[in-house]
This record gives C-alpha cells, structure tokens and sequence, in this order.
C-alpha cells in the first residue's frame, strides 16, 4: 500500500507593502552609495530630502528620471532639498551609471529590496498589459522632522521633476 503526504502546500507568497501617505513617518534606512560609503536617512535630520526609486540603472526611462533630477538639481537645493536616488542596483553599477550621466547626487544600492518594501516601492505594476510583481516608480519628499510629505507612485520617468515641485508646492500650503 502506497500513501501519498498531501501536506505540501505551496509557498505562501510574502504580502505586498502598503503604500505610504502624507503624515507617515519615513521609514529609516542606511544603505550602500555609488561612491563607496554609507547614508542613512535618520542622519540628514533637519534637512529636506527627496526619495525616489527607479527600477534599474542604465535603462532609459530611468536614465530620463535621474537626468531630469540631475538638470534641476540647482532648483531643489535652492528649495533646501536633498536627492537621493535608489535602486537594486549595486553600488559598482550606480558608479558607472554617475560617471556616465554625471549624475550629481547619491545612489543608493538596495539590492535585497528591504527599503522598496518599507516604503511599498515594490509590487504590483502593469507593464504591456501583464500584471507582475517589481520595482514601482516612486517618489518621496521627506520634511525635516523625518515626516513624509509627499508620496508618489508609478510616477511618468519624463517630465516628473516639475510635476514633483507643483506637488510640493501644494503640500506645502
């Protein structure tokens, strides 16, 4: 007589993040940067910090994303803004991806998607019509108190920084 053990089940799936709002808390991190050391969000404080994730480094939407970033630098910092661009990338890879856009703002390397999911930077997302699971395009402005004040996902890579500076605009009335 044969048995079979029917017990196996198939892994449960990890749930997706919950997106984060205006009011919450910004989730701390440190992670690697494309110059060799370490941020940590706790540590800027007192400052104004922008967050966005990009799915992959090199590509071409992403590419327009931290170009638009990079050529309006100079009209965030004036607003006392901080950026910070993160992805799975690894920091070797964000390096050559700096060095070939002069980029002029740290790349942060989250290649175990722990930050994407604190700040549900990471589920799902329709790509040609297919439903799966992966980086979402995001944004966060981050107040000096570590408060989030503006939280945007699946953002236009095109064109996002100056929709992102209305939104701060509106935000901050």
């Amino acid at each position: 007589m044969t048995t079979t053990d029917d017990t196996t089940a198939a892994p449960t799936p990890e749930p997706l993040p919950e997106h984060l709002a205006p009011g919450c808390a910004a989730p701390d991190f440190t992670l690697p940067a494309d110059d060799g050391g370490t941020v940590t969000l706790s540590a800027l404080r007192g400052r104004k910090v922008i967050v966005y994730f990009y799915p992959a480094a090199m590509t071409p939407g992403c590419t327009a994303e931290a170009c638009d970033f990079r050529d309006n630098l100079a009209r965030l910092t004036a607003l006392g803004y901080e950026v910070l661009g993160i992805s799975k990338d690894s920091p070797d890879k964000l390096r050559r991806f700096r060095e070939r856009d002069h980029l002029t703002f740290p790349l942060l390397s989250d290649a175990d998607l722990a930050v994407h999911r604190a700040y549900g930077a990471y589920g799902e997302k329709k790509l040609y019509g297919r439903t799966h699971v992966g980086v979402l395009r995001s944004t966060f402005v981050v107040d000096e108190h570590g408060t989030i004040t503006v939280a945007r996902y699946n953002v236009r890579a095109k064109g996002h920084v100056d929709s992102l500076l209305r939104a701060i605009d509106a935000a901050s009335r």
